[in-house]
């Protein structure tokens, strides 16, 4: 009696463990799929170089207005 009942349980175990198993599988493959699918028909877009912009004259301006904003601040602080 006992062994028949271990002999059970160690079936649907196997079963079960094959039955997921089965099933991950597929989806693997289906998600594989898919993603061919999904990248044969919808590329990505090149990426775009940002344009060359005055550097200096942006920076200086933007220290300018850094330096603004802190003094304002410091100033109310006091």
């Amino acid at each position: 009696m006992q062994d028949t009942l271990l002999q059970q349980g160690l079936d649907i175990t196997l079963f079960g463990m094959g039955i997921v198993f089965s099933f991950l599988l597929l989806l693997v493959i289906g998600t594989g799929i898919m993603s061919r699918i999904i990248t044969r028909n919808f590329p990505e877009a090149e990426p775009v170089a940002p344009a060359p912009s005055s550097a200096t004259g942006d920076d200086a301006r933007l220290r300018a207005i850094i330096k603004a904003a802190i003094d304002q601040h410091r100033s109310r602080r006091r």
